[in-house]
């Protein structure tokens, strides 16, 4: 079976605790998405660390990850696709402590966990285009929800009423 090219050999380096090693890779991961934004399947995810082994047999990681982000603006609804940055600093243990550290598999390193949780970090739950993004243009939407209706009258006086109020207009509470 193949390994990963997220999975690094770190036997050499945790045979002498306070050496470092370098790693540089770019691969692709796979099902990384919140709510509107997402990394691309084809995206090219780039991971940045350096591995240091310390005492007790655990190996901490710290870098970077970047990836392409595809995004829809959550004012305009325009297709955003951009960069994303997320650090690491993590350690991997033998004895893991839940939620806390990574399982150390014999002697390699699955970085794909800690990338992937950087990567959902990262992502905005409600992304924008832009910081003053001004939303859809009103006049793009002439017969869009918050359009009147021809049959109802708008005066000066009274705001439209909201058509999801409808039905509540025609409801008669009788008072027997």
């Amino acid at each position: 079976m193949a390994r990963s090219p997220l999975q690094v050999g770190v036997l050499e380096l945790r045979r002498r605790p306070g050496t470092q090693r370098d790693v540089d890779i770019t691969t692709t991961v796979e099902d990384v998405a919140i709510t509107a934004a997402r990394v691309p399947t084809d995206g090219e995810v780039h991971v940045a660390a350096t591995l240091e082994a310390i005492e007790g047999g655990a190996v901490t990681v710290t870098g970077t990850v970047t990836a392409p982000m595809d995004a829809e603006c959550r004012r305009c609804l325009e297709p955003i696709r951009t960069t994303i940055d997320a650090g690491l600093s993590e350690v991997f243990e033998p004895q893991p402590v839940e939620g806390e550290t990574y399982p150390l598999e014999g002697d390699l390193v699955d970085l794909e966990p800690v990338v992937r949780d950087a990567l959902l970090l990262a992502l905005p739950l409600a992304p924008l285009c832009r910081e003053d993004c001004p939303g859809p243009a009103p006049e793009a939407f002439p017969t869009g929800p918050a359009a009147p209706d021809a049959e109802d009258e708008v005066t000066d006086d009274e705001p439209p009423l909201d058509p999801r109020w409808a039905a509540l207009r025609e409801l008669r509470l009788d008072d027997d």
